[in-house]
């Protein structure tokens, strides 16, 4: 319910948020860009969200918003600025920089009109944080970037094609969106070296984590296993999201090959899609599913009996997957084949629900699935562990209470009453 904007704190505060990704896309980080535009617009402020034309995880834009070169949207209270851009079907370092171009460009050619108090960026896009420190420098108001992942460490460590070239590139760009800002929230404390490295100090950077964005599972877990003819006695293992370079799927595919017994799903989109595709040609064991609705997303995530992250083992400080968060709420136990020393690592160890394995190693994850299958009172009690780490860790309420302290810092006037 929205507060009127006498009573609130943000009552009549003019805020952007700028974010290349935002509804209706339903993973990534589209739906903490929305929720977080949305609640403030609950309580009272006037938000404008400066977006792109949702494409992920598919990357290929939806078939509405074919054609599209401008428009805008109310959503959710809030006024939705979409502008046209590049969208590459394919990972290359060229192509990327010729989609953060384009959503640069077209982002400072037609950018929402009017003054705002407070600019919010998303990082990723590049081209997201360059233009929110752009916004704020131009009308001399605070600009607050929240780095989900750190683009430039993700071109050194993904493997995509010229990601050397790349990664010099995107540090540049990340430099120049976070040395400016008043505040730099990061979504966990493995990201801080990276940030710091990039000449921002230790006291304008926040440790404000990503919450999780889905309900609970409510249906039948027997009767989803049913409707999707995964066979109640063959272990299931799913991985869902974006099927990218970074995260190093094949080994999930592998695994299929090695165990024709175990049933591997992959469900989401992707440039790495048809590669994969290719790879598991002739394994009847894997599934590829378009992503679920929002209405049963969680429900096809309980019905599997491990849920799989993965990335290569050269990606270390420069991305925590948000699917983490949907894995935790579905109560199923996690398998993290990634490196041990990364930030991945330790968010699923301190959720207590999951296990980590050695990246790019098929035969460990393997044996980790099989040792789960062979004990379901393990499986299922360590993934009760992900409710409970939700339930104290990462609440909605609590994740956007983080994002109203930042704004409380660079708008001091918003922690009373509002402004006369």
């Amino acid at each position: 319910m929205s507060e009127a904007s006498g009573t609130s704190p943000l009552g009549g505060r003019r805020l952007l948020v700028v974010s290349t990704n935002y509804a209706p896309e339903l993973t990534g980080i589209g739906p903490y860009a929305t929720q977080l535009a949305e609640h403030w617009a609950a309580s009272g402020a006037r938000v404008r969200a400066l977006t792109g034309l949702p494409h992920y995880p598919s990357w290929q834009v939806e078939e509405e918003y074919r054609g599209v070169w401008r428009t805008v949207e109310i959503r959710g209270g809030v006024g939705v600025h979409r502008r046209r851009h590049y969208v590459p079907p394919r990972q290359t370092a060229l192509k990327r920089a010729a989609f953060e171009a384009s959503v640069l460009a077209t982002g400072l050619l037609a950018p929402p009109p009017g003054r705002p108090d407070a600019v919010v960026s998303q990082m990723p896009s590049l081209a997201g944080g360059v233009l929110g420190a752009r916004i704020a420098r131009r009308h001399r108001v605070p600009h607050i970037a929240v780095v989900q992942d750190l683009m430039g460490a993700a071109a050194a460590q993904s493997g995509i094609r010229g990601g050397d070239r790349a990664a010099a590139v995107a540090a540049a760009a990340e430099r120049y969106a976070l040395r400016g800002a008043a505040l730099v929230g990061v979504i966990h404390e493995s990201f801080v070296p990276g940030v710091r490295a990039l000449g921002v100090d230790a006291g304008r950077i926040r440790i404000v984590p990503n919450w999780t964005h889905v309900q609970g599972p409510t249906a039948d877990r027997a009767a989803t296993r049913a409707r999707l003819g995964w066979p109640a006695d063959t272990p299931v293992i799913l991985h869902s999201g974006n099927m990218g370079l970074k995260q190093g799927l094949e080994v999930l595919v592998d695994t299929a090959r090695l165990a024709p017994d175990v049933r591997v799903v992959l469900m989401g989109g992707g440039n790495q899609r048809d590669a994969l595709r290719a790879r598991a040609e002739g394994l009847p064991n894997v599934d590829f599913l378009q992503p679920a609705g929002a209405e049963e997303f969680t429900d096809v995530l309980a019905a599997a009996d491990v849920l799989a992250v993965t990335q290569r083992a050269s990606v270390l400080d420069m991305s925590v997957p948000s699917k983490l968060t949907s894995y935790f709420t579905s109560a199923r136990p996690v398998i993290a084949s990634v490196a041990d020393e990364g930030g991945t690592a330790d968010e699923v160890r301190r959720s207590g629900a999951g296990v980590l394995v050695a990246p790019e190693d098929p035969a460990a994850l393997l044996e980790a699935v099989r040792k789960l299958a062979a004990d379901p009172a393990a499986a299922d009690a360590l993934g009760a562990e992900g409710p409970r780490y939700v339930a104290r860790h990462l609440s909605r309420e609590a994740g956007l209470a983080r994002f109203d302290a930042l704004l409380a810092e660079v708008l001091p006037d918003t922690r009373g009453s509002h402004r006369r």
